[in-house]
C-alpha cells in the first residue's frame, strides 16, 4: 500500500509540559557552561574526553527494552517497563541510573519508520527523561554483568496530550573513568500508542491467520484396505506438539476474531496421523511406525471447534506457488489444469475434515507480489480475489491516509490488498522478549496512526502476515493483537467484507509489471524443469490409472502428491524441492513395473503350426484390466501369428496373479524368427517393456513323413503275425493231446460215436529254418 500521508496537524504541547522541559533546559546550563570552558583548556586536555567519547558513547550501555504494559494504556493505568542494561564497556560505569524519556508526538507512519531506523541516543530528539522517583539506579555497572530493572509510572505524571503515538525511550545515564561526568551511555526507544477513548470512527482490521506447513505425506501408501500413508519425517508432530509452531498458532487463534487461511494438505496431513502411519527412515530404505495419533487427533479436534462458525479460507491444495507456476510453468501443458485440480481438492478437504464450508476463490502469492502473468494464473483456477501487499501494488497518488485494501484490476477481479507494515511486523527472531515487545509496540502504533490519518474517514485494511510463523512469531501476532481487541480505534473484520468494502476512487488498481516482480523472489521460484517433470509424472499417472481395477487407490495419493511438488513451501529449499518429485516419480515408475510381460526363452517349432504361450505377471494388490497384448512376428512370411504379422490378445490379470495367453502360429518356412511381445493400453499406447525371443521353425519334409510311416507299419506287421503264430500253436496243441485209455489205446472203441475229425489244416506258414531272419521282422523260436 502506498505511503499513507502522515498524520497532519500536531497541536503543541501543554504549557505545563513546556514549561518541565523549559526548566530542565535551563537546569542543564550550568553544565553545559562548564563543558565549554572545559573546551577551552589546553590542547591535551580536550584531546581526551574527545577520545573517550569516540570509544564509549551512548552505545557503552546495552539496553534491552523486554516488557511494556499495558501495551495501548489508557486513563488511570501504570506503565511498567522492564528489561536489563549490560555494560559493554571495558570500564565501570559508576552512578548509573536507568530513567523513562518520553518523545513527542509523532506527526505520521513515515516518523514511526524514521524513530524505528535510528540507533543510538540523539539529545533533542529522544524527549526529555520523567524524572524524578521514576528511575532505577545502580551503584556500579560492572563490565559483562547484565542487570535487571523495573519502571513503573502512572499514566497521569507522563503527562501525556492529544491522542497520538509518542516516542517512549529507556535510557541509562552515568560516568565512566575515561568521561567522569554524568552522560548517556545507553538508550532504546520504543512507541506508546495513546487512545483512551473509543474513536468515533474506527478502522476495520482483517487478520490472516495462515494455518499451513510443509509438505510431509508421500505418494507411498500400504497395501492393506485403508492403504497407511508414510511421512517422508515426523517432524509435523513436533510442530503439534505443546509448544509447537502449529500448537501455537491454534492455541493463540482460537482467543482472536481473525480469518483463518488453511492449506488443505495441512489437514490431510494431519488427519491421516489420527490413525496408522509409518515414517521414512533416515537412510531412506525402510518406514517405522508412527506414534503420534494421539496428539494429531486432539490438534484435528481443537481446530474443528475453534473454526466453527468462523471465516475460513481454503487454499488451493498444498498452497501452490501461483508466481513460479506463472513465470515458469504456465506454457507447460497441463501445468493449469493441475491448479484448478488443486483447488477443487483443496475445497473439499476443509469441508470434509473441518465441516465447515470455506471460501476458496481468494488466490495469495508469494508475500503478496503481483504481476498480469500472476493474475491471469490466480484467475485461471477459478479465483476472483487475489492477495495482494502494498509493497507491490503501490500509491503513487499521493493520498492523505491509507486507502481501503479492496481495489478492482480488471476483469471483474479484485486485489485485496495487505498494508506491508503491519504485515512484516513480525518477521524475524521473535524468540528475544526485547524483540518481540518492540515489535509489538510498533504494530499497534502504525495500526493508530491509520486511524488518526483521517479520523473521520473508515478505512478496511488487511493484515497479511507470513505463510507459516514460528511459535515465538505466533505469539508476538497474538500479544499485538490482544492489545487491540478492546476495540478502541480498531474493529476486526472478516476477509470477504474487506474484499467487498468500497474501494477508495483515488486508489491505485495498476498491476505492477512483469519487470517490477522482485529479483529476491524470482531466484526462488520452481524452474520449468520441475513443471515438465510434475507434467512426465502426471502423464504416466494417467496411463497407469486406466488399467487398474480400482483406479482411485492410485489416483488420489499420487494426485495430491504432485500437488505437494508445486507447492510454495519449496521456496529457497531447491534441493529437497527435487528430491521430493524424484520420489514420486521413482514410485509410481516401481508401481507401473508390478504389471509386466515375464521374460521368454527362444523356442522351436518342428510343425506347420504350433501354440507360443506368452506370461502377463500382476504383483500389484489390486487386479488389473483394459490391456490388450500383442505379439509380433518380424518375418511374417515365415512365421504367421495368427493370420497375419501380428495378433492381439485382451488381458485381465488378478492382484498377485499371473496370466498366460495363448498365441497360434504357422510357419511357411525353415528358419529362426524373431517375436516380440507387448502390452498395449485400450488406447494403443505402450505399456512397460516389449519382451524379444526368437523362434526357430523345422519344416517336416514328404520323404521323413514316408520312412516313419514305414516303420510304424512294420511294426504293426509284426505285431499282427505274432498273434496269429501263437494263437496257432495253441490249436496244434489242444489237438496233439488227446485224453489216451490204458495200454496206450484210446479210451472209446473206434466206430463208438466218434465223431467226424476235420482234415488238418494246410500250413500257412513255411517250415522254420535257420537261416537269419530279414531286417525289421522277429521270430519265435
Amino acid at each position: 500500500m502506498a505511503e499513507a500521508a502522515d498524520y497532519p496537524g500536531t497541536s503543541p504541547s501543554p504549557a505545563r509540559r513546556w514549561l518541565r522541559r523549559t526548566a530542565a533546559l535551563l537546569a542543564a546550563a550550568p553544565l553545559l557552561t562548564g563543558m565549554l570552558q572545559l573546551s577551552a583548556e589546553p590542547t591535551a586536555h580536550a584531546a581526551a574526553p574527545s577520545a573517550a567519547a569516540s570509544a564509549t558513547g551512548s552505545r557503552t550501555v546495552d539496553v534491552s527494552l523486554d516488557s511494556l504494559t499495558p501495551a495501548a494504556p489508557t486513563d488511570g493505568d501504570t506503565v511498567t517497563v522492564r528489561g536489563t542494561v549490560t555494560n559493554d564497556g571495558k570500564q565501570p560505569v559508576t552512578g548509573a541510573e536507568v530513567g523513562l524519556r518520553l518523545g513527542p508526538v509523532l506527526s505520521g507512519r513515515s516518523a514511526i519508520d524514521s524513530a524505528a531506523k535510528r540507533t543510538g541516543y540523539q539529545q533533542g530528539t529522544d524527549g526529555t527523561e520523567v524524572g524524578g522517583k521514576y528511575v532505577e539506579k545502580f551503584s556500579k555497572l560492572a563490565p559483562g554483568v547484565p542487570q535487571d530493572f523495573s519502571i513503573s509510572v502512572p499514566v497521569k505524571a507522563l503527562d501525556l496530550g492529544e491522542d497520538g503515538v509518542y516516542q517512549l525511550g529507556v535510557s541509562l545515564t552515568g560516568r565512566t573513568s575515561a568521561q567522569p561526568w554524568s552522560q548517556v551511555l545507553g538508550f532504546e526507544r520504543t512507541f506508546l500508542p495513546w487512545h483512551p477513548d473509543a474513536a468515533d470512527t474506527k478502522t476495520k482490521t482483517t487478520v490472516l491467520w495462515p494455518l499451513i506447513s510443509t509438505s510431509h505425506l508421500t505418494a507411498e501408501t500400504g497395501s492393506d484396505e485403508q492403504q497407511t500413508p508414510v511421512f517422508t519425517d515426523d517432524d509435523l508432530a513436533k510442530e503439534l506438539a505443546p509448544g509447537g509452531r502449529l500448537e501455537q498458532m491454534l492455541s493463540k487463534g482460537s482467543e482472536l476474531d481473525v480469518t483463518w487461511v488453511i492449506d488443505p494438505d495441512l489437514l490431510t496431513s494431519v488427519d491421516r496421523m489420527t490413525r496408522s502411519y509409518r515414517v521414512q527412515d533416515a537412510d531412506g530404505k525402510g518406514t517405522t511406525a508412527g506414534k503420534h495419533q494421539a496428539l494429531a487427533r486432539d490438534w484435528l479436534n481443537k481446530l474443528e471447534q475453534t473454526v466453527k462458525d468462523k471465516k475460513v479460507v481454503a487454499l488451493p491444495f498444498a498452497d501452490p506457488d501461483l508466481a513460479s507456476l506463472a513465470h515458469n510453468g504456465r506454457t507447460v501443458t497441463g501445468s493449469l489444469g493441475q491448479l484448478k485440480d488443486a483447488t477443487d481438492a483443496g475445497a473439499k478437504a476443509v469441508e470434509v475434515t473441518l465441516h465447515v464450508k470455506p471460501q476458496s476463490d481468494f488466490a495469495w502469492p508469494v508475500n503478496g507480489a503481483l504481476d498480469p502473468s500472476i493474475v491471469d494464473v490466480a484467475t485461471s483456477a477459478g479465483a476472483h480475489t487475489v492477495i495482494a501487499r502494498s509493497d507491490s501494488l503501490r500509491e503513487s497518488s499521493g493520498l492523505p491516509y491509507t486507502p481501503n485494501a479492496a481495489r478492482p484490476i480488471g476483469g471483474g477481479t479484485t486485489a485485496v490488498v495487505a498494508d506491508a507494515r503491519l504485515s512484516t511486523a513480525f518477521q524475524g527472531d521473535m524468540t528475544g522478549a526485547e524483540s518481540s515487545t518492540l515489535a509489538t509496540q510498533k504494530f499497534l502504533a502504525q495500526s493508530l496512526m491509520v486511524t488518526l490519518q483521517s479520523p473521520d474517514k473508515q478505512r478496511n485494511i488487511v493484515v497479511a502476515p507470513q505463510r507459516m510463523p514460528s511459535a515465538s512469531q505466533a505469539q508476538t501476532m497474538a500479544k499485538a493483537l490482544t492489545a487491540l481487541s478492546d476495540e478502541r480505534w480498531s474493529e476486526p473484520q472478516g476477509l470477504s467484507a474487506a474484499a467487498k468494502a468500497k474501494p477508495d476512487s483515488a486508489a491505485s488498481t495498476q498491476v505492477p509489471s512483469a519487470g517490477s516482480y522482485p529479483t529476491s523472489l524470482r531466484k526462488q521460484e520452481l524452474p520449468k524443469a520441475a513443471f515438465k517433470s510434475i507434467q512426465s509424472t502426471q502423464n504416466k499417472l494417467n496411463r497407469f490409472q486406466t488399467i487398474l481395477s480400482e483406479p482411485d487407490r492410485v489416483i488420489t495419493p499420487f494426485g495430491r502428491a504432485i500437488d505437494r511438488e508445486m507447492s510454495t513451501s519449496w521456496r529457497g529449499r531447491a534441493g529437497e524441492a527435487g528430491t521430493f518429485r524424484q520420489g514420486v516419480a521413482t514410485y509410481l515408475n516401481t508401481l507401473v513395473k508390478q504389471v509386466a510381460l515375464i521374460s521368454k526363452s527362444d523356442a522351436k517349432l518342428s510343425g506347420r503350426s504350433a501354440t507360443i504361450p506368452v506370461t502377463v505377471q500382476n504383483n500389484l494388490v489390486q487386479g488389473v484390466d483394459n490391456l490388450v497384448l500383442r505379439l509380433t512376428s518380424s518375418n511374417p512370411t515365415r512365421l504367421k501369428i495368427g493370420d497375419k504379422a501380428y495378433y492381439e490378445q485382451p488381458v485381465k490379470v488378478a492382484g498377485g496373479h499371473a496370466q498366460s495367453v495363448k498365441f497360434t502360429t504357422t510357419a511357411n518356412a525353415n528358419g529362426p524368427v524373431e517375436v516380440y511381445a507387448q502390452l498395449y493400453t485400450q488406447d494403443g499406447q505402450p505399456y512397460g517393456d516389449a519382451v524379444h525371443f526368437d523362434v526357430k521353425v523345422t519344416e517336416i519334409t514328404l520323404t521323413v513323413m514316408l520312412v516313419i510311416a514305414g516303420g510304424v507299419l512294420l511294426l504293426v506287421l509284426a505285431g499282427f503275425r505274432m498273434y496269429t503264430q501263437r494263437k496257432r500253436a495253441a490249436r496244434q496243441q489242444a489237438e496233439e493231446d488227446p485224453e489216451d485209455g490204458p495200454d496206450g489205446e484210446s479210451g472209446t472203441e473206434p466206430g463208438e460215436d466218434d465223431p467226424e475229425q476235420p482234415s488238418d489244416p494246410t500250413p500257412d506258414t513255411a517250415p522254420e529254418s535257420a537261416d537269419p531272419s530279414d531286417t525289421g521282422e522277429r521270430v519265435d523260436r
